[in-house]
């Protein structure tokens, strides 16, 4: 069941539900534009699927390309929601009386002045159907002159909707500065480790083949990646007024191929192309090289018709993390698949 305000009509408590909680909606503001409130300056939003965390790039390729990894793991899943910290109590109480004044703004369109000035400034209890208790404590003048923020749910972006909607439901509520709630559904060091995962931009950049794009049936085709553009990417996440932070480290570890059709040997047989020492994968092919088996490559059986067989390499980054507290771990392994056409010619004879 959705959480709904007793004595706020229905659409307008769906609204202050999204406000106020984790419950996404798709589209939030009057008429569905999508408004979004707060301190525009400094991140501060009232969006239910607008997170504060920061995200810093620390290390990795520069330029070209680049594209998000997948998980290796089809069961894993980052949280749905959390909460976070938005409103100081003047940023609360400068949102409450004056966003939307004196046109149609988020306050007034949406539910007017009423949740803020009877909850928020003039301490009166809400009653709510929630999975906290039905009747919330209110607040005196947006506990204006204590050090603290009002925390409230928010979902990663792009979520519409949560699996269970007991999970991020409480509303807006004070915590006191440097704490973090003692909530199932609070941050963590790993809730942003996380978040950083799904943020983390690896190279799109195919691999080296000789022979480049013309094959030649039963001799090998060599497959490398050169060290300098495939190398670690750092990515740091932090929530700020909390103290927690995670940066989560995605390291190239191999490479496997996959011809495109079952008429092919791969090099090693397996298909995985293990990383070497330097951070390279595979050997780089050299003139003379042409008879030798590569370390890292596929020798094609028959020729291609009209259609060239399509090369998939699929890089595997092994990925972890470490956090504030001296928290860390691991996470599932990613992957990133580029996929190259290849045309494979019969072995040309001379007749003298």
């Amino acid at each position: 069941m959705r959480p709904r305000l007793r004595g706020i009509p229905v659409l307008a408590a769906s609204l202050v539900v999204a406000l106020l909680s984790a419950t996404p909606a798709v589209a939030i503001g009057d008429g569905g534009t999508g408004t979004r409130g707060g301190a525009e300056g400094n991140e501060l939003s009232a969006s239910a699927s607008y997170s504060r965390i920061k995200v810093t790039r620390i290390s990795g390729p520069t330029g070209g390309k680049l594209g998000s990894v997948s998980a290796t793991d089809v069961n894993w899943k980052p949280p749905q929601c959390w909460y976070e910290p938005v409103f100081t109590p003047q940023q609360l109480k400068d949102f409450s009386e004056h966003v939307g004044d004196g046109d149609v703004g988020m306050r007034t369109a949406w539910f007017g002045k009423g949740l803020w000035t009877d909850h928020f400034k003039d301490g009166k209890d809400t009653t709510t159907i929630f999975t906290e208790p039905a009747s919330v404590p209110g607040y005196k003048n947006y506990n204006l002159g204590k050090d603290g923020y009002f925390w409230r749910g928010v979902a990663p972006d792009g979520i519409e909707a949560i699996d269970d909607g007991s999970l991020c439901s409480k509303l807006m509520f004070w915590v006191p500065a440097g704490q973090v709630p003692d909530d199932p559904d609070a941050p963590t060091p790993e809730t942003l480790a996380d978040y950083a995962y799904n943020k983390i931009k690896v190279p799109t950049t195919s691999v080296e083949l000789k022979p480049a794009a013309r094959s030649t049936v039963n001799l090998p085709t060599w497959a490398w990646l050169d060290k300098g553009r495939f190398q670690e990417v750092r990515v740091r996440a932090e929530l700020p007024g909390t103290g927690l932070w995670a940066e989560t480290t995605a390291k190239p570890v191999a490479l496997h191929l996959d011809p495109g059709t079952g008429d092919a040997e791969t090099f090693p047989a397996s298909g995985n192309c293990t990383i070497n020492d330097d951070g390279s994968i595979g050997t780089a092919y050299r003139p003379g090289d042409a008879d030798r088996t590569p370390s890292c490559g596929v020798r094609y059986l028959h020729a291609t018709g009209g259609t060239p067989y399509r090369l998939k390499a699929s890089v595997t980054w092994q990925i972890s993390w470490r956090g504030s507290g001296g928290s860390g771990g691991g996470l599932p392994d990613g992957t990133f698949d580029t996929t190259q056409e290849i045309t494979v010619q019969e072995i040309q004879s001379v007749n003298r």
